[in-house]
């Protein structure tokens, strides 16, 4: 994994960018853009979005290659028309389709709002994506990449209820694209409006969710983050964004532990994968689940410290990258939580200190247990050699 940096001082903005190149010449980027100084909405977006349109220029790889963009923002509701107004921020806008996300997770200050963005350029054939309501197909050869953002619902007022109305409308998308469930989604995003009071529906609905479609610990769960994060609409207790590939092989997947480090999810109560691989002709991507300060009996390491906290969740994050043959080297991207706000800048700094240039977003959010103060996801990627394999 390549990382970058562009040192201007005219930007007001600043960006990480990591790369893959791939033997098929094929190359996937990630960027983080945030604001470097205090600031309105409008202002820090306006900087953001010509320190992001300066960097995709200089890469050389344009507003085409966008798949997907996702917004941190530090008050939702409140910033929704500021979204809206700017062409890259909003979900709608006429230019090149990409899967727009917006959740409510405070940026480190000064940020009121931070970006992941994620590009797919290809030397040897044009982008093809069409956008459908809420989620964009990236159409690969065999394969199509489907990336689905915002989903909500509120008819009825509980997690659990609205977590059961989400994933069965997510599942007759999948159905629309001869995918299911159980073959076809790789990675799902949960965010929970007060997720100490909302998470425990959540995790019912999607177990009893899985479980009716053959999804159980004897067969396999979903890469995943469930963690705080809220909708514009303030009556939706859940919003969900997801992942899933059509065409795509089952010997491409492999589910992956770490059981000499973290114990199975099942082990208590909850059910998702802790890190899922798709191996593709000339890489395979790892997606790592949202990964806590946690041991192999499923207990909280360091309690209360949030700095050793750090320490053991990317230790967790180590071992599972190993399992696939990677490093924490191969991470094109970290996204970290923090529960207290005060420690955003402890976090900034220690990721800084130990990944340098690499794209780092800190956020608020807290994770789904009050005693894990810090959580990490992110996505490696690495070279492989499978003749045999369809081409990213």
């Amino acid at each position: 994994m390549d990382y970058l940096s562009f040192d201007d001082p005219t930007q007001r903005a600043s960006v990480g960018v990591s790369c893959f190149t791939g033997a098929s010449g094929v190359s996937e980027y990630n960027l983080v853009v945030r604001p470097d100084e205090y600031a309105d909405i409008d202002t820090q977006l306006e900087w953001m979005q010509e320190t992001y349109q300066t960097a995709i220029d200089v890469l050389g790889i344009g507003t085409g290659t966008a798949v997907l963009r996702r917004f941190f923002l530090s008050d939702i509701v409140n910033q929704q028309d500021a979204l809206l107004a700017h062409a890259f921020s909003n979900p709608s806008a006429p230019d090149e389709p990409c899967a727009v996300s917006w959740v409510g997770q405070p940026p480190a200050p000064p940020a009121r709002v931070a970006l992941w963005a994620y590009h797919v350029s290809d030397p040897n054939a044009p982008i093809v994506k069409t956008l459908d309501a809420s989620s964009l197909t990236l159409n690969r050869g065999p394969l199509s990449h489907h990336w689905s953002t915002r989903l909500a619902s509120t008819d009825v007022e509980d997690s659990y209820g609205q977590t059961q109305a989400i994933l069965s409308d997510y599942e007759r998308r999948l159905q629309s694209w001869g995918c299911s469930v159980y073959d076809n989604l790789i990675r799902t995003w949960l965010f929970v409006q007060n997720v100490d009071a909302n998470y425990k529906g959540l995790v019912t609905a999607r177990r009893e969710f899985f479980t009716e479609r053959g999804l159980t610990a004897d067969t396999h769960y979903i890469a995943s983050t469930g963690i705080e994060g809220t909708h514009a609409d303030v009556a939706a207790k859940v919003l969900f964004d997801a992942y899933a590939i059509s065409g795509v092989q089952p010997e491409q997947t492999e589910f992956i532990s770490a059981l000499d480090h973290l114990s199975h999810t099942h082990v208590y109560g909850v059910t998702f994968e802790r890190a899922t691989s798709i191996a593709y002709r000339d890489r395979k991507h790892i997606l790592v689940s949202g990964t806590a300060s946690i041991d192999k009996e499923g207990q909280i390491v360091h309690p209360g410290d949030v700095s050793r906290q750090l320490d053991r969740m990317l230790e967790n994050v180590e071992a599972l990258l190993a399992q696939a043959g990677a490093a924490l080297s191969d991470m094109g991207l970290f996204i970290v939580y923090v529960r207290d706000h005060t420690d955003c800048g402890m976090a900034r700094r220690r990721m800084r200190e130990r990944f340098a240039t690499a794209p780092i977003d800190v956020v608020v959010a807290p994770v789904c247990r009050p005693g894990w103060l810090i959580e990490v996801e992110g996505m490696a990627v690495i070279a492989a050699d499978n003749p045999h394999l369809p081409e990213f």
